[in-house]
């Protein structure tokens, strides 16, 4: 039974040497479906896949390719194919594209883009890693307050076809200093004959190229932006930037605190193509540093060692009180990192912060404890042991989450990233905190 066209995927299309099919499917496929079939094909029908597609559309879904595969086409494409693909990019994936590439890749990529486009990858990868100015791009639509509004539109349809967005349009004086913003919306709702610096708006929000990505990232959070302008320090319009690069920035960053709240070091390989000794190299570091804090929570036990020869219960409780002190401590820190990083709670606010977390733990501990001491009275009926871990339990509940929300809130003081102050270094810390606090009430409870 012969399989029907329709229902063939775009590797089986290849594999039959289907090719009018597949330009038909291709044609009318989502750049990022497309991006994704290139995985799944050997490195030659990755190139037989790639000139299929529409010449309006290869740049379209190679921006899209892991950097792995858009290397491996390199390699396949002669340097008229890879010249107009570099050139039709826009110029943040150009940038993108480029800061992922082996020096010998970039050459040839260079050596085979426009003069205007090897121009404007040079300016930009002139800024910081992590600024505004590193993210941004130069392709947006520009205006004058003296244009009508039907002259903004001849401008926009004659210049508007290679620009990252014509949405938003920016105005801009003789010396290209930023005045105001106008949408089209704006436009299509004014008259033809209306100037476009009656209608633009001059309450600007904008960034500056050395502003940190992750403050612009905040803009657009607050503000519900899909595009910022970009000036220098002069107030020049220098570039734009779009939602699509802030969610990949936050993508970015999520997963870089991410690694860190696992005390592993970031990480910009994908897992299944990063090396075993690459692996091993970024988390030994962090595991290290705990383990050798660990070795003082050992010690409080081995100086203790006479009141738990006396009383062998209190040794089956300390497993239960660390993982209770962690865990409380963890959730703090949790909620603290989480608030800050949305912009909800900041420096200024610590003592709120301290005095809530205070409350909630004193309840949380209050429950937990009071539940301890009933169960081990009955359970043993040592009523000095249920009290010694009752009371243990509550200041270690009190202790771990104050520690949990003051921890993010001291690195954020330090120039840190409150990210480190998680769950592992938490942990470490709270056990160390917790066995003193324990032996120091069954000491004075247990006599």
């Amino acid at each position: 039974m012969e399989t029907n066209v329709a229902d063939m995927s775009i590797a089986e299309l290849l594999e039959a040497k289907k090719h009018k099919e597949l330009k038909q499917r291709i044609a009318d496929a989502n750049p990022i479906d497309i991006a994704e079939e290139f995985e799944k094909l050997s490195r030659g029908r990755q190139a037989v896949l790639f000139r299929s597609l529409p010449k309006d559309a290869a740049a379209d879904v190679f921006a899209y390719l892991p950097a792995e595969n858009k290397e491996e086409l390199i390699e396949l494409l002669t340097d008229p194919e890879l010249g107009h693909i570099i050139n039709d990019l826009f110029l943040d994936d150009a940038v993108d594209f480029i800061e992922e590439m082996p020096a010998s890749v970039v050459k040839r990529v260079l050596e085979n883009a426009s003069d205007y486009t090897r121009k404007q990858i040079n300016q930009l990868l002139q800024y910081e890693d992590d600024s505004a100015g590193s993210i941004m791009t130069t392709e947006y639509v520009d205006l004058k307050e003296g244009m009508t509004v039907g002259e903004a539109f001849a401008r926009i349809r004659r210049v508007g076809m290679d620009k990252e967005t014509i949405y938003t349009c920016y105005v801009t004086d003789k010396s290209r200093v930023l005045d105001g913003v106008v949408t089209v919306r704006t436009l299509l709702l004014a008259d033809a004959a209306n100037l476009v610096g009656s209608i633009m708006k001059t309450n600007l929000i904008y960034a500056s190229t050395g502003d940190d990505r992750e403050y612009v990232a905040e803009l657009f959070q607050k503000y519900d932006l899909i595009a910022l302008p970009v000036v220098d320090t002069e107030k020049h319009l220098v570039g734009i930037i779009t939602v699509d690069d802030i969610m990949e920035v936050l993508e970015e960053e999520n997963t870089e605190d991410f690694y860190k709240m696992a005390a592993i070091e970031p990480s910009d390989e994908p897992y299944l193509t990063s090396g075993v000794f690459g692996l091993a190299k970024k988390r030994i570091f962090w595991l290290s540093v705990l383990m050798i804090s660990a070795v003082f929570t050992g010690s409080i036990i081995t100086r203790y060692e006479q009141i738990l020869a006396i009383f062998p219960a209190l040794i089956a409780v300390i497993p239960m009180l660390m993982d209770t002190g962690g865990n409380a401590g963890s959730q703090s820190s949790t909620v603290i990192i989480r608030g800050m990083a949305v912009g909800e709670l900041h420096l200024s606010d610590w003592l709120k912060i301290l005095w809530k977390e205070i409350r909630v733990s004193a309840l949380v501990g209050g429950i937990l404890g009071a539940f301890n001491v009933t169960y081990r009275w009955f359970a043993t009926s040592n009523f000095r042991l249920g009290m010694t871990v009752g009371f243990s339990l509550f200041a270690t509940v009190i202790l771990a989450q104050t520690l949990g929300c003051m921890l993010p809130l001291l690195a954020k003081l330090l120039r840190l990233d409150p990210a480190l102050m998680a769950a592992p270094l938490v942990t470490t810390l709270v056990d160390a905190s917790c066995l003193l606090v324990y032996f120091s009430i069954a000491e004075a409870i247990m006599h």
